[in-house]
């Protein structure tokens, strides 16, 4: 792609560099409040950042497929078994991070789902559809489909509220295909906030951030006019996401299609503002440590998910885990509870950019 936006790598490394900040504060018990989910309904910022990631994973698919759309004799086969091994690896080694360090799970009460295998099942979902259908039109329906037909779900298959924690279809469904101990518990009953029903959302999202790239290519070459685009698209998406809120609410944990429209809406909005500061005025400096996470995303996530299972699981310290150990001893008394907290939240982030920084040094992309 000629005249690649440095703000699409820029999205996709704040979006990991905030995913790793919300996932490992000092302790759970001292978190600023927009740093917190919201508790069911409602978005908070940190119920933004897993949004913006699978929006930039559309933007990202439109552009490495181009080649393909482009081509009336491209081999879709081929892009089609690309497009299903990716899949069966970042889900892998989402499974694997899950059990991760092994001995201390048992196999049988290992949850199945989670962040990373949301991302590989709403990307192949949705990059199967873009080779079977191709055509935007019937992709956009699709998309609509997809939205439309989630709400009908939730709504006709639920029990009592059907957009409760008790009554939403996912805390029935899930838990009966794939067996209670293999679901998440932390809401307080088995319950996976990136479970199969949801996964359904999931792939209209990137279809939605795909079209978003559609734009992007088609208006590479005037900055401005693309700027121009991304905000009508934005604002529109925001307002139809804010607008279904009324009867399908705004919902990170049931993936609600109302939450789909007005995050992608947002991430399109901050893509449009990054464009505007980053492609077209040139400010690039403040954007390394972003660029950094950008160039590995994923390898990123896992190394932060690994280290952090090692500190809890592997290094044992006066009674506690290594983890706990370095609040309690160095965080905490320094700055206090909250500032700790956040402060080991950032130090913590910066330890796995360097990991990051040393792979963007010598150029290095490991995709997943």
């Amino acid at each position: 792609m000629k005249n690649r936006l440095l703000s699409i790598d820029v999205l996709r490394g704040m979006t990991i560099f905030f995913m790793i900040v919300v996932n490992t504060p000092g302790t759970w018990e001292y978190v600023y409040a927009p740093l917190r989910h919201a508790a069911w309904h409602g978005c908070t910022p940190t119920d933004l950042v897993f949004p913006f990631f699978l929006f930039i994973v559309g933007v990202s698919m439109s552009i490495s497929m181009s080649k393909f759309l482009a081509s009336e004799s491209a081999d879709a086969s081929g892009m089609t078994r690309k497009i299903l091994k990716r899949t069966a690896l970042i889900f892998l080694v989402g499974l694997l991070l899950n059990w991760f360090p092994f001995y201390y799970k048992h196999i049988l009460d290992l949850r199945i789902l989670g962040v990373l295998q949301r991302i590989a099942l709403a990307f192949g979902g949705a990059g199967l559809l873009v080779i079977l259908l191709k055509d935007k039109i019937k992709l956009a329906i699709a998309a609509v489909v997809i939205l439309f037909g989630y709400w009908l779900l939730m709504y006709s298959g639920g029990t009592g509220d059907p957009y409760s924690l008790e009554g939403n279809l996912a805390t029935t469904f899930d838990p009966k295909v794939l067996g209670e101990s293999h679901v998440y518990g932390g809401f307080g009953i088995p319950f996976d906030p990136e479970g199969l029903v949801s996964t359904i959302s999931g792939i209209a999202h990137v279809l939605i951030g795909y079209f978003v790239g559609l734009q992007v290519i088609e208006m590479q070459s005037d900055h401005k006019s693309l700027v121009k685009q991304l905000i009508l698209t934005g604002v529109g998406l925001t307002v139809l996401g804010l607008i279904w809120n009324y009867g399908f609410p705004i919902n990170k944990p049931i993936w609600t299609s109302s939450y789909v429209l007005y995050t992608c809406g947002l991430a399109t909005l901050l893509l449009a503002a990054l464009t505007w500061v980053i492609d077209i005025r040139g400010r690039t400096k403040w954007t390394y440590v972003f660029r950094v996470f950008g160039l590995n995303p994923l390898v990123s996530y896992v190394l932060s998910g690994l280290f952090v299972k090692l500190m809890i699981y592997t290094v044992k310290w006066e009674g506690g885990n290594g983890y706990s150990w370095l609040y309690q001893q160095v965080f905490q008394p320094i700055f206090g509870n909250f500032p700790g907290s956040f402060m080991f939240a950032l130090v913590y982030t910066f330890f796995i950019w360097i990991f990051a920084w040393l792979l963007y040094r010598k150029g290095k992309v490991i995709k997943l």
